[in-house]
């Protein structure tokens, strides 16, 4: 008779926290446009707030199972099938849910099919990555780039719209003091990232099935040498979120969606440019006699 598989506590739990946090992400979207949303009178851009933060929670907890399963060195295949499971409705579901109930609701000029469409295709890519990274990893992958965008950054980055929201649409729908400067600008974002959200959504579910290399964010940081390009870098997103405080969250997740295809595509047209390296000259051979 086979020894019934032990299931590791700690590891488990903090996946299964992974899904819990994603589900109640859903929830708290699906309350959006109700009159009873969660009983303390939260509106739908709280709503929507809360849902952004319980995918950077789920984030958290996606980061911590792999490495306590490593460290207590419990991995093991049924714990990878689990991590992908969870990451579904984490990252692939919910993110989607929250783009249509924030379309319907603040972007009604999208229409509802082509809505439905783009977080359908989100969905199906998110799968398609977290199975193919299943596939394509081994144990001993030192993971320090991934191939295709990770489904938590995408999470993340979708995430990241809903978190900007509330404070820009609250400077956008009353001025604060005599900063009407500030308040043409809110106006220009509010409208700008209603448009600009359902697009970058269906950019990154094609980023994540693509074969863009991408680093280990987490690995890059807090492993090995950190150099003097690692120290602007810091020093950069530091003085970012200060100056923008409302917008540094999505445009610290959409730098890196969009950073690694843009320099890719700009390597290739310099390639272009270069035109193709010249054929090496050969001396014809000399046959005696």
């Amino acid at each position: 008779m086979k020894r019934p598989r032990v299931f590791k506590v700690v590891p488990t739990l903090l996946t299964l926290g992974n899904a819990a946090c994603g589900f109640g992400a859903i929830t708290f979207a699906a309350k959006v446009g109700l009159d009873n949303r969660i009983g303390w009178g939260a509106d739908d851009t709280a709503c929507l707030f809360i849902a952004g933060l319980l995918i950077y929670l789920a984030m958290v907890f996606d980061a911590l199972d792999g490495r306590a399963a490593r460290w207590a060195k419990q991995s093991s295949e049924f714990g990878a099938e689990l991590d992908s499971l969870c990451d579904a409705i984490s990252f692939g579901a919910a993110p989607a849910f929250i783009l249509v109930k924030f379309s319907f609701t603040f972007a009604p000029d999208y229409h509802p099919r082509l809505l439905w469409v783009i977080a359908v295709l989100y969905v199906m890519c998110a799968i398609l990555r977290l199975a193919r990274f299943n596939v394509e990893t081994d144990e001993d992958d030192s993971h320090e780039f991934f191939s295709g965008l990770p489904s938590p950054a995408a999470a993340g980055t979708v995430a990241s719209f809903t978190i900007a929201y509330p404070e820009l649409h609250a400077l956008a729908t009353s001025p604060v003091g005599d900063a009407v400067w500030l308040h043409n600008v809110a106006v220009f974002l509010d409208s700008t990232l209603k448009i600009l959200f359902p697009l970058v959504t269906l950019v990154v579910a094609g980023l994540m099935v693509s074969r863009i290399r991408y680093p280990h964010a987490f690995n890059q940081l807090f492993r090995g040498r950190r150099n003097f390009r690692h120290l602007i870098q810091l020093l950069a997103t530091g003085a970012l979120i200060f100056l923008a405080q409302e917008l540094a969250v999505p445009i610290v997740f959409c730098w890196f969606a969009f950073e690694a295809p843009l320099r890719a595509l700009w390597t290739g047209v310099l390639h272009r440019r270069s035109g193709p390296e010249p054929a090496p000259t050969t001396t014809p051979e000399v046959r005696p006699g």
